[in-house]
């Protein structure tokens, strides 16, 4: 039963996507009141104190009436796939408009969704943790554009402001990447049947990379002067956020065994560190989800 009086009040942005839903999700476990915003009706999760509200996050007005007298908020929106301009637009202007009016409303924390993809991750430049060196302006759109948004959330005084880091985020949904685009992509075009082995493959579930989210703008985990053992207060915090190490070899002789396609195994340089997760270890999060059960959850989609 959701407590009126008790129950923090959370604002989600891109609510019926497969990071938003799952984050819904985990909200109403934990007892939150969940505003679950969405830009088309009847979309939102249905779930005990999830209520939906359709607008676009990016109005300055619909943000600011969303936000008002929330606790916090979780902004999982980003075009990936757009052309530059439309993901400049939506993921870094939109999402600083709508950090901000959460700050104005007074939320008191503000989780983001970013992405690993932001680190500079070439051959040779070793593990990644949350003082690595971010991709230069001549990155694809998607990595300068979230690096781009997580500059600017930085910049957005007032809320306990923490920044997600997922690397490959696997989990099943018609708009997941890994579970369904990615195997899609390998099965109508031959050209991209081309993989290093050894190349790593990092990866987080959804389910897990939603349960942090949940506990951070819940109030869960409990803030510290301390970045590696807590949101520091008024300030912005990265976090990584990565499960157990895999390859290429894994996760693609994953698809070609479930699609029944072969895969050209190629020997060329690629980056074989690891996103290093122990800050939010520390932090109290766990995954849950082993690799053996996300792979095979992908493969049980394909056939």
């Amino acid at each position: 039963m959701i407590d009126e009086n008790s129950s923090p009040v959370v604002v989600v942005t891109g609510a019926n996507g497969l990071v938003g839903a799952q984050v819904c999700a985990a909200l109403s476990e934990r007892g939150a009141r969940v505003r679950a915003v969405v830009r088309r009706s009847g979309t939102a999760p249905v779930l005990p104190g999830v209520v939906e509200y359709v607008g676009e996050f990016t109005d300055p007005d619909f943000a600011a009436g969303v936000t008002r007298d929330a606790d916090a908020a979780v902004t999982t929106v980003h075009p990936m796939g757009s052309e530059r301009g439309e993901q400049q637009r939506v993921g870094v202007e939109g999402t600083t408009t709508f950090a901000r009016a959460a700050a104005e409303a007074g939320a008191a924390r503000l989780v983001h969704v970013s992405t690993a993809a932001v680190y500079d991750r070439s051959p040779g430049v070793g593990d990644v943790d949350e003082a690595a060196t971010l991709v230069g302006d001549d990155a694809d759109d998607y990595a300068v554009t979230k690096r781009d948004a997580d500059a600017a959330l930085a910049r957005v005084a007032g809320p306990t402001r923490v920044l997600l880091r997922p690397p490959a985020i696997l989990g099943p949904g018609q708009s997941s990447i890994w579970n369904s685009l990615r195997p899609a992509g390998l099965r109508d075009d031959p050209s991209t049947r081309h993989v290093v082995p050894g190349q790593t493959f990092s990866w987080v579930h959804v389910t897990d990379l939603a349960a942090l989210a949940a506990d951070v703008a819940a109030g869960r985990v409990a803030p510290s002067d301390d970045a590696d053992q807590g949101p520091v207060p008024g300030a912005c915090t990265v976090v990584n956020v990565a499960a157990a190490p895999a390859t290429a070899r894994d996760y693609y002789g994953t698809l070609a065994d479930a699609l029944g396609i072969e895969i050209r195994w190629d020997d060329q340089p690629a980056w074989t560190g690891r996103i290093v997760a122990d800050r939010a270890r520390r932090w109290g999060w766990t995954p849950t989800v082993n690799l053996e059960a996300a792979l095979g959850e992908v493969a049980d989609g394909l056939r």
